[in-house]
C-alpha cells in the first residue's frame, strides 16, 4: 500500500488521510494491548485521524465512559506519536454524574475531562455528539468557540445534526463572529443513505464542511459477516444487524461480493472505497478489533472503483421513499 494522500477538513486548516480510525471499540471489544497494536499499525501506514468520544463505552456493563479516551491517552504518552495524529473526540452525551448536553457549563467541563484522559494539551477536533435543542445555539457555539480561543481545541465539528439545525448553527456562528463547525459526522453508508443525501449533503457542500461518516460499514453488516439470523451471535454488535437482513441488504451484499471478487478485495474494502469516492465525503470512520480487520480497511485508500462499479453499488443501494 502506498502512503495515503491528505484531504482538507473543511476550512479548519487540518488535513486528514481518507480513512479515520474509530475508537469506539477501544476498551470494549479491543483490550488495551490490541488497541495499541491497531493504533501503531494505523499511524505507521500513514493515516492520522483517530475518532473517539467521552461517552465510549458507557453501554458496557461496569463502564462509566472515558475508557476509549483513556486507552488513546496511554498510547499517545507511551508511543510519543502525538504530533503524527489528529485526535477527534465528542462531548455532550450522558456521562451520568459527569453531566450531559451542550450548555456553557457542561462543554468546558467535558472537554477538560477529555483532555485529562487523552493526556494532551489540545484536542484537534472537538465535536458536539448530538444536537441539544434545550440549549440556545449561540450559548453552545460561544462555549465551543472559547475552547478554540484558549488553545484547548483546534477545530470544531458537529455530529447527528439535521440539515435545518446545522444550517442554523453555521448562520449563528457567522452572525456572531464565532468559530464555526468545520465538519459534520453523519450516519452514512451504502445501507443508510437518505438522511445525509436529502439535505445534509447540500449544506456541507455549500458551506465547505468536511464530512466524517460514522457506521461506515453499517455496524459490520457491509463486511459480509452477517448473512442470516444465525450469524447475529458472531459479535456483540450483531443484535443491530437483524433489520438489515432483507432484500435490499442482500442486494447490496451481492454487489459488494461481485466487485470484491473481481478486484481480489474484501466487501468491507469495497464499501469504504465507495464512500471515499463520494465527492462530499472527507473520510469514513471505521473501527477494527484485529490487525487483519485493519488491513482490509486501510486497503480501501488504494482501491479505485470504476464507473460501472459505482453504478452497480448505487443501483443496489437505492432507497425507496416510504
Amino acid at each position: 500500500m502506498g502512503r495515503p494522500s491528505r484531504r482538507p477538513l473543511g476550512r479548519s486548516g487540518l488535513s486528514v488521510a481518507p480513512l479515520a480510525l474509530g475508537g469506539n471499540v477501544f476498551g470494549w471489544t479491543a483490550d488495551e494491548a490490541v488497541s495499541f497494536r491497531i493504533l501503531d499499525a494505523f499511524v505507521s501506514a500513514g493515516f492520522n485521524l483517530i475518532d473517539t468520544a467521552d461517552v465510549y463505552s458507557t453501554w458496557v456493563q461496569g463502564h462509566r465512559g472515558g475508557e476509549s479516551e483513556t486507552i488513546i491517552g496511554k498510547w499517545l504518552r507511551e508511543s510519543g506519536r502525538r504530533k503524527e495524529v489528529l485526535i477527534a473526540t465528542k462531548v455532550g452525551n450522558d456521562m451520568g454524574p459527569g453531566g450531559k448536553g451542550l450548555s456553557a457549563e457542561h462543554i468546558p467541563r467535558a472537554a477538560g475531562a477529555s483532555l485529562q484522559r487523552l493526556q494532551t494539551d489540545y484536542i484537534d477536533l472537538c465535536q458536539a455528539h448530538d444536537d441539544d435543542p434545550d440549549v440556545p445555539l449561540r450559548e453552545t457555539l460561544e462555549a465551543f468557540s472559547s475552547l478554540v480561543d484558549e488553545g484547548k481545541v483546534r477545530a470544531l465539528g458537529a455530529s447527528n445534526y439535521d440539515a435545518e439545525r446545522l444550517n442554523a448553527a453555521l448562520q449563528c456562528s457567522r452572525a456572531n463572529g464565532l468559530h464555526r463547525y468545520e465538519s459534520l459526522q453523519p450516519l452514512y453508508n451504502l445501507m443508510d443513505r437518505q438522511e445525509f443525501e436529502r439535505g445534509l449533503e447540500q449544506v456541507c457542500h455549500r458551506e465547505g464542511l468536511g464530512v466524517l461518516t460514522y457506521y461506515s460499514l453499517a455496524a459490520g453488516f457491509l463486511t459480509g459477516k452477517y448473512r442470516s439470523k444465525e450469524d447475529l451471535g458472531k459479535s456483540p454488535r450483531g443484535r443491530r444487524i437483524e433489520p438489515r437482513l432483507g432484500d435490499r441488504g442482500f442486494r447490496i451484499l451481492a454487489a459488494l461480493d461481485e466487485i470484491a471478487a473481481r478486484l481480489d478485495s474484501a466487501p468491507a474494502t469495497v464499501a469504504l472505497a465507495w464512500l471515499m469516492a463520494r465527492p462530499s465525503v472527507t473520510a469514513p470512520i471505521a473501527s477494527a478489533t484485529s490487525l487483519e480487520q485493519l488491513d482490509q480497511l486501510l486497503r480501501a485508500a488504494d482501491l479505485r472503483l470504476d464507473v460501472d462499479d459505482l453504478r452497480l453499488l448505487d443501483e443496489a443501494s437505492v432507497e425507496t421513499a416510504c
